[in-house]
């Protein structure tokens, strides 16, 4: 890749399990952009943007805010926490971001998140018995979704109408209090809500808007780009289901929550961290718990940026980032945090599992009865301990780490051509 000019409209989606480093990719991406797009998930993702050593970790915003130029638009396929993202929107603009109904536009039919969704996610976690946690982050999203599904929802557009609100707010009220009764909970205040909720409606009412015409219409000829959260094998139908989130991370998800159609993308992005990373329970085949996983959890700061939760670390799976490009038609790949392995006398990568059998396969499976039998079977290759944290160019890098993308870029069936190579915004470059 000489340019990114040539890639709109593109989908940067993760390939792994979450924290792969969208939002880096997705800030590098806008130097040519002129929207970018969040279309699923909630506030329990957590975007990381360095700029001039300086964090910025967003949760709803797309990550394009930061460029004075770029629109930003929450789609409908997100749930939006009200009072987080007017958190959100205060903190950037007391570090200096402007915000405005001019540069942030919401879809008036993404689900609002409510108090009782929080709660209930909160009080299933902790009654679930060993073995059965999820790890969620609490953050309500798997019960917004819930209520989105069998539509008991409440969408933007309820919420700007009294009315509206009030009465299907006096509905999910009436049903959660029979739940929280039956558990010996103290019941909701329905008023207290509304009167918290009407708040926040006054607040974003002017970012309001059916975005659906206005992205078919900006695909056209805009700049387009479509941003993930979590990652592909999180995927509620294509991921390691039951220890998935709640909406569609892979390419479905687009669609669904933007209201585009599929033949107007033109690139499709996958993002991959240089190993692997996981948070929260669920079968993980290459994962490290000392040595080598220990290395790049402290390298890598893998702790959560929305929960602080320290991050499982393992081997690269090229099995697993196999069946992620494959499902999502990657284009073009993007790999990060390529300089935490430094350091490291050989990497291994996983090329194959084999099953109790004996036999081995190279096909990813999202039964996690399945996969919990399965035993990585591992390629090793020399590491290099030279930083490569000042590296501008593929030809640059230490042989070895050369050898070591060349592997995986074989492994995975797929071209990388996006490196990076530390967390701020210039330590990342484009491979020819």
């Amino acid at each position: 890749m000489k340019t990114t000019k040539d890639i709109f409209p593109a989908v940067i989606i993760g390939t792994q399990w979450g924290d792969e480093g969208k939002g880096k990719i997705v800030d590098l991406l806008c130097e040519n952009a002129n929207m970018v797009v969040r279309y699923q998930g909630g506030n329990n993702a957590g975007h990381t943007i360095v700029i001039n050593g300086k964090k910025t970790v967003l949760h709803h915003v797309p990550s394009g805010i930061l460029r004075s130029d770029i629109v930003c638009v929450i789609g409908n396929g997100v749930v939006v926490d009200p009072e987080i993202l007017l958190q959100e929107l205060e903190g950037l603009k007391n570090n200096g971001v402007s915000v405005t109904p001019q540069n942030l536009i919401i879809s008036n039919s993404a689900h609002v998140i409510m108090p009782y969704h929080k709660l209930f996610d909160k009080l299933k976690e902790e009654a679930a018995s060993a073995g059965k946690k999820i790890g969620t982050t609490g953050r309500g999203i798997g019960p917004v979704y819930t209520d989105k599904a069998s539509r008991k929802g409440i969408r933007f557009y309820h919420l700007m109408d009294e009315k509206l609100f009030r009465d299907r707010l006096h509905d999910n009220v009436i049903e959660k209090n029979d739940y929280l009764k039956a558990m010996g909970h103290e019941p909701l205040d329905e008023q207290a809500i509304f009167d918290e909720y009407m708040k926040y409606a006054n607040k974003l009412r002017p970012y309001m808007k059916d975005t659906t015409y206005l992205l078919n219409e900006a695909v056209k000829n805009k700049n387009v780009i479509f941003e993930g959260a979590q990652g592909t094998l999180l995927d509620i139908d294509f991921g390691t289901f039951p220890f998935v989130t709640s909406s569609n991370a892979s390419i479905g998800g687009v669609f669904c929550g933007s209201g585009i159609p599929a033949n107007k993308l033109n690139s499709i992005v996958g993002i991959v961290k240089a190993y692997v990373t996981r948070v929260g329970a669920g079968p993980f085949p290459s994962e490290q718990t000392e040595g080598a996983g220990l290395h790049m959890q402290k390298v890598g700061h893998e702790y959560g940026s929305t929960t602080g939760r320290p991050r499982r670390c393992g081997w690269f799976d090229a099995i697993a980032t196999g069946y992620s490009i494959m499902i999502n038609g990657v284009t073009d790949v993007a790999i990060t945090k390529l300089d935490v392995l430094s350091g490291l006398d050989e990497l291994k990568i996983c090329t194959g599992y084999k099953g109790p059998d004996g036999q081995i396969t190279k096909e990813f499976t999202c039964n996690i009865t399945e996969l919990a039998k399965f035993e990585p079977v591992y390629e090793t290759v020399p590491g290099w301990g030279e930083d490569i944290t000042g590296v501008r160019d593929f030809s640059d890098l230490p042989k070895n780490a050369q050898t070591y993308l060349n592997k995986l870029e074989e492994l995975m069936g797929a071209k990388i051509s996006i490196i990076s190579v530390g967390p701020g915004r210039e330590e990342t470059f484009l491979k020819d």
